[in-house]
């Protein structure tokens, strides 16, 4: 008996969908059946990232970290032995704390095995020293999938890493969120931030206030994608003299991969190098101009000087060979510079390092991307003109006193919870109160500055 198929179609359909499944990634397409909190949204990012959920703007949320009893033991053993190995109060060391699992609980979800570590350095070893409880964390939600294998991948909604500073030394608890803000208002690529309330159990079975903290996106993670619609460029951290593009000592090695790892290819920092020391800057400026701003967003960059030199961010390039990013944006070829880590803006300086005046004269040569940019009188006119858009139009006092009063209010009962051992405040003293209007005087005198330096 002969028996015909009239229609292949519909089978031919099914094992082409078949086939497509089963050469997908290695991710669970449907919420993970071991764990039953696991949804597409929160423990995924298949969905994407969902910014409104984790970066409020005018809420503070809560999380909840829980060790076992041995978990936070070997963490705190391993933050005092690195305590310990550091040369000095002001020397810290180069290894970093280790992550120890935990579990995390937020808006009735929890995440299971859970990588935290303290991070930092003098938010982290200066506390630690004054026997401050309130350390600065760090959080990588999948660190631990290879152990296990019932985490593959996991997420908090859409986040692999996390970054939660503690507000050290910063009685205005606002100075880490209202800079990264400006600076992200005035078109300057910058992380996404918000305030949570920070409660840990440390193996007890009773949760402890550690305090208000800001929560920071990682800008290797989802910023490079929600900022420049991609993160496939070449993303470094520099940290070290080489970071600073001197002549004197330049090196490839103080730029850490943050993407492309695996591809050992430093070529464009190089060409960057090469371009900026060009003999061209003094024989043919024009010249050096146009190469320079053939591999540098060079506007962005004074952009970033506008911005850092107002606020006084002195904790940054300039006086220290840290706390930037670059990325090479796919979109145009350019590399970017990109702010992190400001919660030493708001202030004239240390005891160490006064801010960068507003001419940026007392700068020498080794840092080049300054003094070669500031000898340019075409970039210095650019730079002028972005001080008077920034105090105009962002930071001025109007404007920052609704912000401060904002965030005042928001904050308020977080910080007025705090104890005295997890603080940097003086509890029961008027030190907040006294920290905003600090704030407020802060802005109204740099634009002073600012309309001062614009006018002689």
């Amino acid at each position: 008996m002969n028996i015909r198929i009239k229609n292949t179609q519909p089978v031919l359909l099914v094992l082409i969908i078949v086939l497509l499944v089963v050469s997908c990634r290695e991710v669970e397409i449907v919420p993970n059946k071991d764990i039953k909190e696991w949804t597409m949204e929160t423990h995924t990012d298949l969905e994407g990232v969902n910014y409104d959920v984790i970066f409020p703007e005018n809420k503070v949320n809560r999380v909840d970290i829980v060790f076992s009893k041995e978990e936070y033991k070997n963490m705190r053993s391993n933050l005092a032995s690195l305590i310990t190995a550091a040369e000095g109060p002001d020397v810290f060391s180069d290894e970093k704390p280790i992550y120890a699992p935990c579990d995390f609980y937020f808006n009735g979800h929890q995440w299971y095995h859970v990588g935290i570590r303290y991070k930092g350095n003098s938010s982290l070893f200066g506390a630690y020293n004054n026997g401050n409880g309130k350390l600065p964390l760090r959080l990588k939600f999948d660190v631990f999938e290879d152990e296990f294998s019932e985490i593959k991948n996991q997420r908090f909604y859409g986040f692999q890493d996390l970054s939660l500073g503690s507000n050290y030394n910063d009685a205005s608890y606002m100075r880490e969120k209202t800079a990264t803000e400006l600076f992200r208002d005035f078109g300057v690529p910058a992380v996404q931030t918000a305030f949570y309330e920070v409660y840990v159990d440390q193996g007890t079975g009773d949760p402890v206030y550690y305090g208000l903290y800001t929560l920071d996106e990682v800008v290797f993670d989802t910023m490079l994608s929600s900022v420049f619609g991609s993160n496939t460029g070449n993303c470094y951290k520099p940290e070290g003299r080489g970071s600073m593009f001197s002549a004197n000592e330049f090196n490839l090695e103080d730029f850490e991969k943050k993407t492309n790892e695996e591809l050992a290819d430093w070529s464009d920092i190089q060409e960057l190098y090469n371009v900026l020391h060009s003999p061209l800057r003094t024989t043919d400026v024009e010249t050096w101009k146009t190469n320079l701003e053939s591999v540098f967003d060079v506007q962005g960059f004074l952009k970033y000087l506008a911005v850092n030199n107002t606020i006084q961010n002195w904790d940054t390039y300039g006086n220290m060979r840290h706390n930037y990013f670059l990325y090479n944006d796919p979109a145009d070829g350019l590399i970017k510079w990109i702010v992190w880590d400001n919660n030493e803006a708001f202030l004239s300086g240390s005891a160490q390092l006064q801010a960068l005046s507003l001419g940026m004269d007392e700068v020498s040569d080794d840092w080049a991307l300054i003094s070669f940019l500031m000898d340019v009188d075409a970039y210095e006119a650019d730079y002028k003109t972005y001080l008077k858009d920034f105090v105009d139009n962002y930071y001025n006092p109007t404007r920052m006193n609704s912000i401060f009063d904002n965030y005042y209010n928001l904050i308020l009962p977080s910080v007025s919870s705090e104890s005295s051992e997890y603080t940097s405040l003086f509890v029961g003293s008027d030190d907040f109160d006294t920290a905003i209007q600090t704030m407020k005087n802060f802005c109204v005198s740099r634009n002073e500055a600012v309309t001062s330096y614009l006018t002689n």
